[in-house]
């Protein structure tokens, strides 16, 4: 994994740069163990503040299935195994879908004067990950934590591994993304609770409870509000 993890980083010619975006672009992490409800939100939070959502499980997935992709066999060996992709592959591929969103020219507010709002999914799940997308891309506003118990989650991934037709929605793998998630990605949860960064929603109730909740904490994050 070392060599191919080198070589990714040679192929996509990774140097120090200002970054990609300015601080007219604001960028909201999504965190939150696997099956605390990330993308449901997501999905609301689109509606209620015109955001665009980029999934970077989603776009792992779709450049795992992408032909000629010469990460697809990496990415799936990744998302079996429950470890986290090479922070390279993932980093530019949102790099990426930020600037064709921003190239859209869409409409509504937070995206007049080359101004946009991003919900990244998933992302950032090792402290690495996080300040080379900090370094190369833009900074993060905050943080949003979808915090549930181990049990939740696991109720909800089983349930969704019903209909989802994801690889990574059984037992073993679920195991192996719990402990990735403890392990690597709470780390990055506590840095960016030391910034004030972190805006943190208990997702065990209800799904309509935790979109009031985090409907009205992100209206307060866009006003500039600190209530």
């Amino acid at each position: 994994m070392p060599v191919i993890v080198d070589k990714i980083a040679d192929a996509l010619h990774l140097q120090s740069h200002k970054s990609t975006f300015d601080s007219n672009v604001t960028v909201i992490f999504v965190l939150g163990g696997p099956g605390a409800g990330k993308g449901t939100q997501c999905a609301r939070l689109v509606e209620d503040f015109a955001f665009c959502h980029l999934s970077a499980g989603d776009l792992l997935r779709a450049e795992q299935h992408r032909e000629g992709s010469e990460y697809g066999q990496l990415i799936q060996t990744c998302i079996k195994e429950g470890t986290i992709v090479p922070m390279e592959v993932t980093v530019k591929l949102l790099e990426k879908a930020m600037t064709a969103t921003l190239e859209e020219h869409k409409s509504g507010d937070g995206w007049a004067d080359s101004r946009g709002r991003f919900l990244i999914d998933g992302f950032p799940r090792k402290m690495d990950q996080a300040e080379m997308f900090e370094h190369d891309v833009g900074k993060a506003t905050a943080v949003l934590f979808f915090s549930t118990t181990q049990e939740v989650m696991l109720e909800r991934l089983l349930e969704r591994g019903k209909t989802s037709g994801r690889e990574d929605d059984n037992v073993e793998s679920i195991k192996k993304r719990f402990n990735t998630y403890k392990d690597q990605t709470m780390p990055v949860i506590k840095h960016y609770e030391k910034l004030g960064k972190v805006i943190e929603i208990d997702s065990s109730v209800s799904i309509e409870e935790v979109h009031q909740k985090t409907k009205s904490a992100v209206a307060n994050l866009l006003s500039g509000s600190t209530a």
